[in-house]
């Protein structure tokens, strides 16, 4: 059962990220207020729903929010800052897009950095826990599935549209094949000795 707020706050945000664990692509943040009489069935962490379920839950999200905003950080800065700075950066310029402005922030996981001046609080596992943050987690990997399916259309061997850019067997063995594009990130092992990694 999710949670409607951590705090006492009257706008409190919930912000999280998708494809942090990807070779390509972006990481994309969300940041969402929601109304204090939000309900939505089957509302969870992304990785928990269908994809089908997370594009029904979609417009109903941006529907009913307050505020919403998506973020995506490309490559280049992912490679430039590192992938934990970019995730970060990301949902702070989310955060800093929404009006009203929120009066208290809840990040899914546990590293964030302040954003002006709003207080946070970092809750691991947060996206199955809150209902701001796991509406979050479904507008972030919605609109990252969306941004891949379209780069897919440009380099359709790497067949994003179905890996989105994880560490696939498929994914490896295409860039193998025929190496890497703008929208590799340079800075990950992209070829490592095993070919057989764990991603989320």
């Amino acid at each position: 059962m999710l949670l409607g707020k951590f705090s006492g706050f009257e706008l409190e945000c919930g912000t999280d990220e998708a494809g942090r664990g990807c070779l390509a692509g972006p990481v994309t943040a969300a940041a969402i207020i929601l109304p204090d009489d939000f309900k939505l069935d089957f509302l969870n962490d992304s990785k928990q729903l269908s994809e089908r379920v997370r594009e029904k839950l979609k417009p109903i999200i941006e529907e009913k929010a307050i505020s919403f905003s998506v973020t995506h950080l490309e490559p280049l800065l992912i490679d430039e800052i590192n992938i934990l700075n970019a995730s970060i950066k990301a949902m702070q310029e989310s955060i800093l897009k929404l009006h009203p402005s929120p009066h208290y922030i809840i990040v899914d996981g546990n590293r964030f950095k302040p954003v002006a001046n709003i207080p946070h609080t970092t809750i691991v596992k947060g996206d199955s826990k809150f209902m701001s943050i796991a509406a979050a987690s479904v507008l972030a990997k919605t609109y990252r599935d969306e941004y891949m399916n379209r780069i897919h259309e440009e380099f359709p061997m790497y067949n994003w549209k179905k890996n989105k850019g994880y560490p696939t067997e498929e994914h490896r063995e295409a860039i193998k094949k025929y190496g890497t594009t703008k929208y590799h990130r340079m800075s990950f092992r992209l070829l490592p000795e095993q070919l057989r990694l764990s991603f989320d």
